[in-house]
């Protein structure tokens, strides 16, 4: 089978692990053939091209900034995507017929180049891996309203992408609830659940790794180490997380760590850079090999999703801590289900977002069942076995070809 799988990723090679990497390894592993297309942000200086490596073709587009950037050339570099994807698909793919086309939200503004791609192959099934609502999720964050014209333009694109897919894979049952309440006119057959996922590696946590770790990035041997790793925006409610490190600013009982980039880690820094706290350390973002290794050698993983979100997101970051065996502590908005899919299934706890007394309670919680860690991140890394692997997400795309 042909598979063209496009995405707004930044892919350069397949070796590294991720939930777009990992598929697209297995669909290779399992004799497909795979043509990934995906961005080359003009930061990366670096022209269109097309390279084939490790059973697998890659077209990196030269584009816009669309990711960590100002909401102007974001903006700009969205709307251009479509046409600079397109052209580079007739120059570089002109004679190539695919089986099967797989995309993921974000962007919407792939629409036309599915629609495209399905009329060149009339027989290919069209798979959306829906990743983000948009642009709802953008009126919950006070970015537009929803009687702006914006808010329309992508509105009726959004629509329009959601009717071009034979099929589409929601991360999470509350996403397929959602989806199929804001659209009623969507086949509910289409629809299914295909969460984020990553292959099943099995990761050892030894002490001797741990303590060179925690040397190299000076975290302390003696206390459980509250890791938060990924984005930091808006989308995560920053405001909030740093209300919970000042409050618990000076613990000597546990430790915070943070790591990530975005749009809000500037405000993180200052606040680091005034407060000092005894309890807390910032990292700006670490390669993935690094951040993985860093990962085990820390006791709890934290999620955190802005209270005003009324769309269900699912961070994929849960998966790390999961493969990880770490219990999680997730503060979100009331529409997710993640908090729920951690707490009923035994591998950490869940509240909401912006109430910090109740954050400063699942941390004491925690702490005080330190003797329980192990048997709650050994919970966590069956059900990532069970719900959240490649070969999950690989055999549901499949049962549709």
């Amino acid at each position: 089978m042909n598979l063209i799988f496009l995405t707004l990723g930044r892919i350069t090679g397949i070796g590294g692990r991720g939930i777009y990497t990992d598929l697209m390894r297995k669909f290779r592993d399992e004799g497909h053939n795979v043509w990934i297309v995906c961005p080359a942000e003009r930061r990366y200086h670096t022209p269109t091209s097309i390279k084939e490596q490790d059973g697998i073709t890659i077209l990196n587009v030269k584009t816009f900034n669309i990711q960590k950037t100002n909401l102007v050339e974001k903006g700009i570099g969205t709307v251009m995507l479509e046409s600079q994807f397109k052209n580079a698909i007739r120059k570089y793919l002109k004679d190539v017929r695919f089986d099967l086309i797989l995309y993921s939200t974000p962007p919407i503004t792939l629409t036309s180049v599915v629609e495209y791609l399905k009329k060149r192959n009339p027989e290919a099934i069209s798979y959306l891996l829906l990743k983000d609502i948009f642009p709802q999720n953008a009126v919950d964050l006070g970015m537009f309203s929803k009687r702006s014209l914006i808010y329309k333009v992508f509105r009726r694109k959004e629509q329009r992408l959601y009717h071009l897919s034979d099929y589409i894979g929601c991360m999470s049952p509350a996403n397929v609830r959602y989806l199929l309440q804001q659209d009623p006119e969507i086949d509910r057959g289409k629809v299914e659940v295909n969460p984020n996922s990553l292959e099943a590696v099995e990761n050892v946590r030894n002490a001797g790794e741990r303590e060179e770790i925690r040397k190299k990035y000076n975290l302390p041997l003696d206390k459980p180490v509250f890791i938060y790793g990924g984005n930091l925006g808006k989308p995560q409610g920053i405001g909030f997380l740093i209300e919970c490190l000042q409050n618990n600013r000076n613990r000597d009982d546990c430790y915070f760590l943070i790591v990530g980039s975005g749009t809000e880690y500037p405000r993180l820094k200052a606040w680091f850079d005034k407060e000092t706290p005894k309890s807390a350390k910032l990292l700006s973002a670490l390669p993935a090999s690094d951040y993985n290794i860093l990962v085990r050698s820390c006791d709890v993983g934290m999620i955190f999703l802005d209270h005003r979100f009324t769309i269900p997101n699912f961070p994929s970051r849960l998966l790390s801590y999961l493969e990880n065996r770490m219990p999680v502590i997730a503060f979100t908005d009331e529409n997710t289900d993640v908090g729920d899919i951690i707490s009923k299934n035994g591998f950490g706890i869940s509240g909401s977002h912006g109430y910090p007394e109740d954050f400063n309670n699942a941390v004491d919680e925690m702490i005080c069942s330190s003797h329980n860690l192990d048997a709650m991140g050994e919970k966590g890394y069956q059900f990532f076995l069970k719900n959240y692997t490649v070969d999950v997400s690989y055999k549901r795309i499949m049962s549709h070809v």
